[in-house]
């Protein structure tokens, strides 16, 4: 496995279809309104359908699971915002920066962010992980 350095940055995105809203509700339970009721949706500010937000969030766990750190990477802890909505049919970016590398802990702070297409920003906050090898 690559060494992790302070300021590596890894990305991953993903276009949210109605069936990913379809499975994560099917998975989770969450079958707000705002996820498949146009007509509710329509009377609130964002008139349209928006995801919800695990999937956002998921993106960033596929992010440090696969990507950076990788394989073996858990989450300690997250503290992060939603900063406006992701709609069915956006294509959002997650990215990951190395604020810190603990120095005899495989433990490492990431600066998270996610945008739309659009470059809006929808996510940011900043996590700490823990990667686990077969040795530890």
């Amino acid at each position: 496995m690559e060494k992790i350095t302070k300021g590596q940055k890894a990305t991953r995105s993903i276009t949210l279809t109605e069936e990913h809203v379809k499975t994560f509700a099917q998975l989770s339970g969450d079958y707000n309104p705002l996820h498949f009721d146009a007509d509710f949706v329509a009377n609130t500010k964002f008139k349209r359908l928006v995801v919800q937000g695990g999937l956002t969030t998921g993106l960033l766990h596929a992010l440090v699971a696969m990507d950076m750190p990788g394989p073996g990477t858990v989450f300690l802890s997250q503290n992060w915002k939603f900063t406006a909505p992701v709609f069915i049919g956006d294509t959002i970016t997650a990215e990951a920066e190395v604020l810190s590398v603990h120095d005899s802990k495989p433990v490492t702070q990431l600066a998270i962010c996610v945008k739309r297409q659009d470059g809006e920003t929808v996510l940011e906050g900043e996590a700490w992980c823990y990667t686990f090898t077969p040795e530890s």
